[in-house]
């Protein structure tokens, strides 16, 4: 505060300085600012469209005195603690547009920072995976490949990715060289942001891809995949491919968080609302091409005439790491002669000879289907991502 704070014994205020004890002074700043004498009792305003920083220097501020801190502009301003210097904090030192708080000297070289409003980003303790800024705003995520847990050390917002393992492609039968089996759907697709996190140990659960389906058994459709699952957010495990095993139970695909493809023309699986979509339909007449398992954007392609099997359906893109990468494609259907798979980690379907391929790891890509004497493709596992706001 401004002249004549503090107050001595007998000193009389003019109207104007009793006016200034409520009217606080603004002090805009553009530009990283290290803070003063002068800010005690007053508005520090950051207004910038880019990151920022606001240093809290030691042996400056005496205690109690306070410094109300505000963040106008588009890019994120962090307070920082200067050499010396401890700021504690219940929440986040980084301030989005419109954030702010209230600093409260406590010693030299101690102060404990109030933000306004209500929650802010959450926290966790565990070793993060990667750190990066985008847009003036600085994230860390931990990216889970395996099931874990996550420390959760400050309630917050968090933005969240979780996928499902994907379904098995569906198997080929012996000697049946004209029966393709169905791609496996992808594993369903979980993308939150400012997702609520309480404190303490959540539990992260990473599906495992379904088994393909195996051509010496009937059924041998592909097996479902299992889902992932954070704090109550579940990615359902994809759907399994239908066989061309001669049996109308197995040739139909499976429901999961993206259906399989079916075989001879039987009902492809559906996908689970919001996480995937459905698995396409094998041919209806000799030469049986398996349709194309679902994928998180897209439905999985129709076996069409002349042999040709279904494509699975594309994956989703996402760049929660800050490297966009595409996930959870549907594997694609068998066929004696061709057979293609989904974006995405979707396997591919088997042509001719051969097992379909498995859905790539950590991807929640659908495995292939297969024909004749062949097992169908591996689903691939799922993954978790946790990203918060530093």
């Amino acid at each position: 505060m401004a002249v004549p704070y503090p107050f001595v014994a007998g000193a009389v205020l003019t109207a104007a300085q009793m006016n200034a004890i409520t009217e606080l002074t603004i002090n805009d700043k553009t530009d990283d600012h290290t803070l003063v004498a002068g800010d005690a009792g007053e508005y520090v305003v950051m207004n910038k469209a880019t990151a920022t920083q606001i240093t809290v220097p030691n042996s400056v501020f005496s205690a109690s005195q306070i410094v109300k801190i505000v963040n106008k502009g588009a890019g994120v301003c962090t307070l920082v603690a200067g050499a010396g210097v401890t700021v504690n904090v219940n929440g986040s030192l980084a301030l989005s547009q419109h954030g702010g708080g209230t600093l409260l000297c406590l010693t030299a070289s101690t102060f404990t920072f109030f933000p306004y409003g209500g929650v802010g980003a959450a926290n966790f303790s565990d070793t993060a995976t990667g750190t990066y800024s985008s847009g003036g705003v600085n994230y860390k995520f931990i990216t889970y490949t395996s099931s874990g847990t996550l420390t959760c050390t400050t309630a917050g917002f968090a933005d969240i990715l979780v996928i499902g393992g994907g379904g098995g492609g569906g198997a080929g039968s012996t000697g049946q060289t004209t029966f393709g089996g169905g791609g496996g759907g992808a594993g369903g697709y979980l993308e939150l942001s400012d997702q609520y996190l309480a404190v303490g140990t959540l539990t992260v659960t990473v599906g495992a891809g379904g088994a393909g389906g195996l051509q010496s058994t009937t059924p041998g459709r592909g097996q479902n995949g299992t889902s992932s699952r954070i704090a109550g957010y579940y990615g359902v495990g994809g759907g399994g491919g239908g066989s061309s095993a001669i049996d109308v139970v197995s040739e139909i695909g499976q429901n999961g968080g993206s259906g399989g493809g079916s075989s001879a023309g039987r009902a492809a699986g559906a996908g689970t609302s919001g996480q995937g979509n459905t698995g396409g339909t094998g041919s209806g007449s000799s030469p049986y091409a398996g349709g194309g398992g679902g994928g998180a954007s897209a439905v999985g392609a129709n076996a069409s005439a002349g042999n040709t099997a279904g494509a699975g359906g594309a994956g989703t893109s996402s760049s929660i790491t800050n490297s966009a990468t595409t996930r959870a494609g549907g594997g694609g259907g068998a066929s004696a002669t061709a057979g293609s798979g989904g974006a995405g980690g979707g396997g591919a379907g088997s042509s001719g000879a051969g097992a379909g391929t498995a859905g790539s790891a950590n991807t929640g890509g659908g495995g292939g289907g297969s024909i004749s004497s062949n097992n169908g493709g591996a689903g691939g596992s799922g993954v978790v991502i946790v990203r918060v706001k530093v």
